[in-house]
């Protein structure tokens, strides 16, 4: 049975404010959280994956499709680097 509790407005805005400090305190790669990654390696956006791979972005959009490992998070995709490196030796070698 769900129960419905109303609050007041500035006391919602606080609770919001807690916890998207505490989310941003915590960072996005802390181990064994709702799927995130368990290493502490940091996650890399689509356009710092393509910079480090000297490749576009079409490019990268293209490997995605094609089997590049990435992780789709709130809407935004991210690699990590020691994935995206291990498939491409893994490629390579077929």
């Amino acid at each position: 049975m769900s129960t419905i509790v109303v609050v007041e407005e500035n006391e919602l805005r606080k609770l919001v404010k807690e916890s998207v400090a505490e989310v941003l305190h915590l960072g996005i790669n802390k181990p064994g959280e709702n799927g995130v990654p368990s290493t502490e390696e940091p996650l890399l956006s689509r356009q710092q994956m393509a910079a480090e791979l000297n490749i576009s972005l079409i490019t990268m959009t293209d490997w995605m499709k094609k089997g590049l490992p990435y992780l789709r998070l709130n809407g935004r995709v991210y690699f990590q680097r020691s994935e995206v490196i291990a498939s491409m030796r893994h490629n390579v070698l077929k």
